[in-house]
This record gives structure tokens, sequence and C-alpha cells, in this order.
């Protein structure tokens, strides 16, 4: 006799509890691979894939379409068996047979019954004063990302003393030496330099002198982290991500460019896993690209701490007591003061700025 095999949704980090919206591949009858993706959900963070645990025919799916499941529940089963040379390849449908929900029919033997006279519907006699003009409301169910990002932001602003700290940075140096390397090191590496990795490196530097600022709360406790994952928020199809630069410190300028156009492209492509997101230390969010001038973010729990980046705009400034124009990016750290005192948090961003403009001192350590 054959053996029937359960699939079962997989544990794909410790945040993640529940898929959400399944869409399913195989339906019954259907035959599969070891290995093959049945079905597909969408968990707090990113799309979740679930692949047959072994090779047969599909006996069962016991989820519908769009339907949410928790963690470790069984949603379908397998039975195991050889593909035949030409597998059915028409989805089934799982819906229950007809027959089940067809009404019992009255029995010959019984009396008709006259039909009931009707009363007519009763007119109002005035019509409301006000109405919603039809088509002038959409009512769209919010994304599992969505959703995740409401609880989430809510949470941050109830759970930590948020504050934010501002400051600004002269992009001079940094256009410069792009504009003297950019060449070379596209011809290198394979990507632009962009301003990404220098916000990256300057945010390292400045954790490893300000610790606080990449720790997080745990109870009557605070646990620094002495490894630095820095978030970098991309722009998919579901909206604003933050995947996980790991070990940032480790990484050269070209490892980060390369690192965030490969993340940048799983966002694109819808191909994010849990994996991708967890770990973060400290997050850096660029709301310049979009336009932003000035913005407070939001922090990302359990994170105490998230640099906003701003779009770069040309301005007087004085310098040397001289009125110049210069591309001025305004910066942004909000940082949870349950942690983090005041005079750390603005030391920290003003560290940011002083290595934002002397990149050399990113370059050579120093």
């Amino acid at each position: 006799m054959s053996k029937v095999v359960d699939v079962v949704v997989p544990t794909v980090g410790e945040s993640v509890t529940e898929i959400f919206e399944v869409r399913i591949l195989k339906g019954v009858g259907e035959y599969v691979k070891e290995g093959e993706v049945m079905l597909e959900g969408d968990s707090d963070k990113a799309s979740i894939e679930i692949v047959a645990p072994t090779t047969g025919q599909v006996t069962e799916v016991l989820v519908e379409e769009g339907e949410d499941f928790p963690i470790g529940s069984v949603i379908a089963r397998v039975e195991e068996k050889a593909i035949p040379a030409a597998a059915p390849a028409v989805k089934q449908d799982t819906a229950p047979e007809a027959s089940h929900s067809v009404q019992t029919e009255a029995a010959p033997s019984e009396a008709p019954v006259e039909a009931a006279k009707v009363a007519p519907a009763e007119v109002p006699v005035e019509a409301p004063k006000t109405v919603t003009p039809v088509g002038a409301e959409t009512r769209v169910k919010m994304t599992p990302l969505r959703r995740t990002i409401a609880r989430r932001l809510v949470e941050a602003q109830q759970t930590a003393a948020m504050l934010t700290t501002f400051n600004e940075a002269d992009m001079t140096a940094i256009f410069a030496l792009r504009k003297k390397y950019q060449d070379k090191f596209v011809d290198r590496h394979g990507t632009k330099l962009g301003f990404m990795s220098f916000f990256v490196k300057a945010v390292v530097d400045a954790l490893q002198a300000f610790p606080a600022v990449n720790a997080e709360v745990d109870g009557d406790y605070i646990v620094y982290k002495n490894f630095y994952n820095i978030g970098v928020a991309v722009s998919g199809p579901k909206g604003l991500m933050v995947p996980v630069v790991r070990n940032a410190d480790q990484l050269s300028f070209a490892e980060v460019e390369l690192e965030i156009k490969r993340l940048a492209g799983l966002a694109r492509n819808n191909k994010l896993k849990p994996q991708h997101f967890q770990d973060g230390t400290f997050t850096i969010s660029n709301g310049g690209v979009f336009g932003s001038l000035l913005s407070t973010p939001i922090l990302n729990p359990p994170q105490v701490g998230i640099l906003g980046m701003h779009s770069i705009q040309k301005r007087p400034i004085a310098l040397n007591d001289e009125v110049v124009i210069r591309p001025m990016m305004n910066l942004a750290l909000s940082y949870d003061h349950r942690i983090i005192d005041g005079k750390e948090a603005v030391s920290f961003l003003v560290r940011v700025k002083e290595l934002v403009e002397n990149p050399e001192r990113l370059l050579f350590d120093v």
C-alpha cells in the first residue's frame, strides 16, 4: 500500500506565526516532484513557498484560495507514487461535490401549498439627505505586508519612548569622489558607487562608537549587539521593505553596493524570503528617493535606532564666513530614549555627518 505524506507549513522564522492568502499551484489529482512548489502564501515579511515533501499525486488540499493558516498546520496530502508518462496537467476542482449542496425536493405525496400574497415593499416617504455616490468608495482588504506594517508602526510608538534628532550633511565631497572614481568603480565591480554605501559604512562606524544605538531592550536588560546587520529600505511591488545587509562592518564599499543591488532585485521580483529580514540591528531609510525633504522615521522594533536620509538640495550655507551654494541633505535619527540619552543620540548623528562630509576617513579608516 502506498504511503500518504502530509504537507506541513514549515517554520520560516522566529517572528513568523501565520501564512496569509494562500495560492494553490497544485490541486487534487495533479502530480508533483519532491521539492516542487505546491502552494504559495505571504508572511508578515515576504512570500513563502511550500514544497512537496515527496514525489507523487496530490490527494487532498485542505485550504481554500485566499485563506490564512498557522505555521505547522497540515494543508495538503501527497500519495507517494511514480509520475506516469502522461500525468494529468489540469488542476481539478477542489470544491465539494455539487450533490452535497442540493436541497431535497418535496415528496410527491405532499399536498401543494398556496403561495402567500406578498405585501408591496414600503416606499420611504423622504429620501435620505446625504447619499454616497455610486463608485465614490472602493473597499480593498489590506495586504499581509500592509497589515504587518500597520501593526508594527503602532507597536513601535506604544512600546518605545521615541524621539527624533536632526542634522544636515554637505554632500560635496561624496559627489566629487563619485565623479572621480565612478567609471573605474563600474569597470572593476560591475555596479555604480551610490550614496548608500557611504551611509552604511558611516553608520557602522558610529554604532561602534555608540553601542547603545546598536542594542535592544529585553525586559529589564539591555542587549548590546556585537555585530552590525544594517536594514536598508528598498522598494518592491508590495511596498517598501527593509532587508538586511549582514555583517556590514566586514564588507567593502563595493560589497555593500552589490549586496544592496542584489536585495533590491529580489524585492522587485517578489523573491525576498523571511531570512532576508532577520537579525537586523539598525535601519537606514531613504525617503529622499521619493522626494522627501524631512521626516521623522519610525523605529523598526526591536531596534532602537533608525536613520532617515532625505533628498539632496542645493542651498546657501555659511562656510568660512562666506555664503556658498552646496548640495545638502537633511538627516534624522529616531531613537528609543529608554536606553539612548539625548547627548548620545546627537553625538551619533554628528559622527555620521562628519564621516559623510569627510568620506576619506571611511576609506582609510581614520
